[in-house]
């Protein structure tokens, strides 16, 4: 089966269900917040309740360059396989917690589990395909980080009819038994440096040689790195910000409960997410053969359509404009998504993929943290919306500086 040419796709599906769960799993804490207060009553106050958020980010992030390190070194079969069954465990044992300093730390466990697998399984998937596909790929193992989201809603809708701890228990099975079917279906693929007329002799022996510290010299020294860097970090504050209080933004601007407010929400943005996916992975697989810059216009005309869905989802007061604002953020968001990895393949070649991934998304997830609080404080003081619409400013900023600055080469990773 690994030899067949579909088999670079049943990766991705193999991979999509993890990404799932992987979402899931962090996603349906955001929803459950009224439901756990009643046993944990720290979690009534909303700023106890972004530190709970919060503490996941800031352990995800710090671990994230380690995780990309280590999957640039490593067997990503076992590194996908341990990850999953951890934090498939960790959230089994929250259904057991009864204390706020309890569900804090597993928390906590849960974002170093969590963030060896992101960078790892995206750098399986490019090498799995070509420039052709690789987008496509991409964007279709995004989803599945959508579908997390928007099933993690449904966390309080269970909850309501069951218990929360009937909840982490379910989802918590459900991943260690999949780590477990894993073992068995999933393969990672050799990686050999690559050599071509595009890449530089140096470059070529820091592939080789393979250090950490070689590897970040190569990576620190680009200049384009530090502009995808940014372009990356900024959207990170809207993006979190939907993952972890559009669901309350929901609640609040329209009156409804959180058990109808979380799946409207989350349901909402990850069905629009998926469809930018489907326009932004082909389109820009079909572009960028064309136009060396064509992964970068796919996804600034992407992230272009968050800024005004931001300021509507700010202030919009109706089913109609909260919905239509989410949508449009879901669609923009998914053609940015789906292309970060592919265009990072056009600046860092291939055996410092994750390395650098997992640099980005630590960078990604810290100014998650930050709006996190933020907004926790701000939800506090009846801020929320207000403060939502202010992050397209950042966004409009990324979006000159990558149309400006960036410099693509021709894919420097996979075939």
């Amino acid at each position: 089966m690994r030899n067949s040419k579909v088999y670079p796709w049943i990766v991705v599906g193999l991979l999509w269900v993890v990404a799932l769960l992987n979402y899931l799993d962090r996603q349906m804490l955001s929803t459950m917040q009224e439901s756990m207060k009643m046993d944990i009553t720290e979690l009534a106050v909303s700023e106890n309740f972004g530190r709970l958020m919060g503490i996941f980010l800031l352990i995800y992030g710090l671990m994230s360059p380690v995780a990309g390190i280590l999957a640039d070194r490593l067997n990503r079969k076992w590194m996908i396989v341990g990850s999953l069954f951890v934090w498939s465990a960790v959230t089994y044992g929250m259904g057991y917690a009864t204390t706020f300093d309890q569900v804090y730390w597993l928390r906590a466990l849960m974002g170093v589990s969590e963030a060896l697998y992101l960078a790892t399984a995206l750098s399986m998937i490019a090498d799995y395909h070509t420039s052709k596909t690789r987008s496509l790929a991409v964007g279709i193992h995004m989803s599945g980080l959508y579908a997390g989201q928007a099933l993690g809603g449904f966390g309080a809708t269970i909850a309501a009819n069951y218990t929360w701890h009937t909840v982490f228990h379910w989802f918590g099975i459900a991943g260690i038994v999949y780590s477990i079917f894993l073992i068995f279906v999933l393969f990672d693929i050799e990686r050999k440096p690559l050599v071509s007329g595009t890449v530089k002799q140096e470059v070529a022996s820091v592939e080789n040689k393979g250090s950490v510290w070689q590897s970040l010299t190569l990576i620190f020294g680009t200049f384009s790195f530090w502009i995808l860097l940014f372009y990356f970090m900024a959207p990170s504050f809207p993006g979190w910000a939907t993952k972890n209080w559009l669901p309350t933004l929901f609640k609040d601007n329209l009156g409804v409960e959180m058990a109808i407010a979380g799946p409207m929400a989350t349901i909402s943005i990850a069905i629009a997410s998926f469809i930018g996916v489907l326009i932004g992975g082909p389109l820009s697989d079909r572009w960028v053969q064309k136009n060396i810059r064509g992964r970068i216009y796919t996804s600034t005309i992407g992230l272009f359509l968050t800024v005004p869905s931001l300021i509507l989802l700010g202030f919009g007061d109706s089913y109609f404009a909260m919905i239509g604002a989410t949508l449009l953020f879901g669609i923009g968001y998914g053609m940015f998504d789906t292309n970060n990895m592919p265009i990072l393949c056009q600046i860092i070649p291939q055996r410092q993929r994750a390395t650098t991934y997992g640099i980005m998304n630590m960078v990604g997830v810290f100014a998650g943290y930050a709006v996190t609080l933020m907004l926790g404080s701000s939800k506090d003081t009846g801020n929320l919306g207000l403060d939502f619409s202010k992050l397209s400013i950042i966004v409009l900023i990324a979006i000159v500086l990558m149309l400006a600055f960036l410099k693509p080469k021709r894919e420097l990773c996979g075939n």
